[in-house]
């Protein structure tokens, strides 16, 4: 019996370890991949939380 997943016409990157630690193999990766995301900086500047001390507000 063939696999059915052979007639796909993506395949996901190659990945390293296993399990929980399983994560794409940053080496194998390229643009056509989705990987280059210019505005990365600028998107989590804007999305995480502002440090107390940078804040201006007193922490007592």
């Amino acid at each position: 019996m063939t696999n059915p997943l052979d007639k796909a016409t993506s395949k996901a990157p190659p990945t390293l370890g296993e399990g929980c630690l399983s994560r794409y193999d940053p080496d194998a990766l390229s643009p056509d991949d989705g990987t280059d995301f210019e505005g990365a900086a600028q998107l989590w500047d804007a999305l995480k939380p502002v440090d107390e001390d940078e804040s201006g507000l007193d922490p007592q």
